[in-house]
């Protein structure tokens, strides 16, 4: 079915307004979107971003914005015909577009393309079908609506470091795993084990299902949705065995405070790699990770986004 979307956007946050007027004419099944929630919601989760784009602040302050749907048929368009009417009645315009039920769900897949990562590696999205290639292992994914495609930089860096790092011997720590990107390609590179955690509730199940796409023994991958800074649970699960190789994807303010944990769950000889780290932050987060006791191999960068990988300090 093809649908009608309807948007009414207000600078002066008039919303009961604009809802009250919808309601005259028999439309109350409305999305409302006010730009005070997303300043909100940086505000409340300050510690789990670095970079919010400037355009997309400046879009989203001060904006409110009524939306509905109505069935793309003649009795939707004379709805759409009624509720204009009383809008601009009283000042206000309104903005529609056409919307399949399709669109909502799979029009984001259209960005997602087999992409090639290193020398042994190819990210495929569920959807597409794998390529032809020799000595590359497939990693399928579906990301839906968790972080992690392999797209982004600080993903890319990660898993480079990881194909270096892979063997039959590695134990795998990642942090904020997301989609099980990291993990997942960890595991099909021919690590032993991984275990990820995600503070996000739908990590595990989003992370499973995309092991299982890639073939992943259960047994091999285990996830856990809290907090691993102050989760006890959690921390007292991560510490039950040493790790050849911790990632952790987040960002710097994270990372940072994830350093003093990083050499009780390295192995002797396992290596961190961190990333999710943007300019301007990556001296903060060299300083933590010497300071908790481990030596830096390598830094990498790529666009504005910085990965680093250390080592616990050997003897000469």
């Amino acid at each position: 079915m093809n649908w009608l979307e309807a948007s009414v956007d207000t600078k002066n946050g008039n919303m009961d307004e604009v809802c009250a007027l919808l309601e005259k004419v028999d439309i109350s099944e409305l999305i409302i979107e006010d730009g005070s929630d997303f300043e909100s919601f940086l505000e409340a989760n300050r510690e789990y971003w670095d970079y919010v784009d400037d355009a997309l602040r400046e879009e989203k302050r001060g904006l409110s914005r009524v939306r509905f749907y109505v069935a793309d048929d003649d009795a939707g368009r004379k709805k759409l015909s009624e509720a204009r009417e009383v809008l601009n009645g009283s000042g206000y315009d309104m903005s529609v577009a056409q919307v399949r039920d399709e669109d909502w769900e799979n029009n984001w897949q259209q960005y997602y393309r087999p992409i090639e990562i290193g020398e042994r590696l190819i990210v495929v999205p569920e959807w597409e079908e794998a390529p032809k290639t020799e000595g590359r292992a497939v990693l399928r994914l579906n990301p839906g609506l968790i972080f992690g495609t392999g797209s982004h930089p600080t993903t890319r860096m990660c898993l480079l470091e990881i194909e270096r790092a892979a063997a039959p011997h590695v134990n795998v720590l990642d942090l904020g795993c997301g989609s099980g990107i990291l993990s997942i390609g960890a595991l099909v590179l021919g690590c032993r084990s991984a275990l990820g955690c995600d503070i996000d509730e739908k990590a595990p199940e989003t992370a499973k299902k995309n092991a299982a796409l890639s073939g992943v023994e259960q047994d091999k991958f285990r996830v856990y949705a809290g907090d691993v800074l102050r989760d006890k649970k959690l921390r007292a699960v991560i510490g039950e065995k040493k790790y050849e190789l911790i990632c952790a994807n987040i960002v710097a303010d994270v990372i940072i405070g994830l350093c003093p944990d990083i050499p009780g769950w390295l192995s002797p000889r396992g290596i961190f790699v961190c990333s999710g780290i943007i300019e301007g932050r990556q001296d903060e987060v060299t300083a933590a990770i010497k300071k908790s006791g481990l030596r830096i191999i390598e830094t990498r960068r790529e666009e504005d986004w910085y990965a680093i990988t250390s080592c616990p300090e050997r003897p000469a």
